[in-house]
């Protein structure tokens, strides 16, 4: 899987414990695709500002994966998901994703 579609994964797994600002900026370059300049000038801040919260947030965000492992508990459950044959009990685990 591609970094930049891994970390997006992430921020919305832990996005919400990341600061305001790494969570703009994030937003802004990952989602907006804008560049760091771009963002920059539109924050009014310098491009190594918004280059240190970007970097910051992407190694939290990966932090964040490696301590709790969310993304990766989602995956296998939805492995054991596809194998269950009865109806019920995977519904039942299907909302669990939810």
């Amino acid at each position: 899987m591609q970094e930049r579609v891994y970390l997006g994964i992430l921020y919305d797994y832990y996005g919400e414990l990341l600061s305001a600002k790494q969570q703009e900026y994030f937003e802004k370059y990952y989602f907006a695709n804008l560049s760091l300049q771009e963002i920059a000038s539109l924050f009014q801040v310098s491009r190594n500002a918004v280059f240190k919260q970007v970097k910051k947030a992407e190694q939290e965000l990966l932090a964040f994966e490696n301590s709790l492992h969310l993304y990766n508990k989602d995956q296998e459950l939805e492995k054991i998901i596809k194998e269950v044959s009865d109806p019920l009990l995977k519904e039942k685990l299907e909302k669990l994703l939810k």
